[in-house]
């Protein structure tokens, strides 16, 4: 895997254009000068949640004694009922909280699990435990995906007001089709690595 590839999936994980509408309406109560500042903030804690995931979650796993195929099955498996969810979305309601609150948000739901999901937490994990060598390549993967992601969300706002929001749902079913053959190609990864290893 490259680079580029690891990115294209983080990005596609991430899912900048799906996670606009949740963004918007969590910080609808927010003062518009305000917004940016804590979209950026959000945008930073979630990067410092990946990155740990990145290099210190090997570690973790070697300690639960979870094996690299059950990894790469698990994360499969993930990011194929998220693809299967891209495609066709449900509400996301669950995920915007308490309309109600008028307090900032802090870490939840914007930095996690909105970017910094399960399944991108996964994704970084299965990198750095699949290519160990090469965790510099994969920092740099997720700050490339990471920096289209904080462009997008930075211009929610005036992304959302020029292509509406059936245009932002097509995109995003896109992605999610994209998605779904690296989720398959992943899974049968897995599989064979599983069945070497027997």
């Amino acid at each position: 895997m490259t680079i580029y590839s690891a990115a294209i999936m983080l990005i596609l994980v991430m899912d900048p254009f799906g996670n606009i509408p949740i963004f918007l309406s969590v910080l609808s109560h927010v003062k518009p000068e305000k917004r940016k500042k804590i979209i950026i903030r959000e945008l930073l804690i979630a990067l410092v949640f990946l990155t740990f995931f990145l290099f210190f979650g090997k570690y973790i796993l070697t300690g639960m004694h979870i094996t690299e195929p059950a990894l790469g099955i698990a994360g499969g498996t993930i990011l194929f009922l998220i693809a299967i969810k891209m495609i066709f979305p449900s509400d996301n309601s669950s995920f915007i909280g308490d309309k109600d609150n008028q307090e900032d948000p802090l870490i939840v739901p914007l930095a996690v699990p909105m970017v910094a999901g399960p399944s991108a937490m996964a994704i970084v994990i299965l990198l750095s435990t699949q290519y160990p060598d090469r965790l510099l390549t994969w920092f740099g993967a997720l700050l490339i995906a990471w920096s289209i992601g904080f462009v997008i969300l930075i211009l929610s706002e005036k992304i959302s007001r020029i292509v509406g929001r059936r245009t932002l749902k097509a995109i995003e079913r896109l992605m999610g089709m994209i998605l779904t053959t690296m989720s398959i190609q992943m899974l049968l990864t897995g599989i064979k690595t599983f069945i070497a290893s027997v």
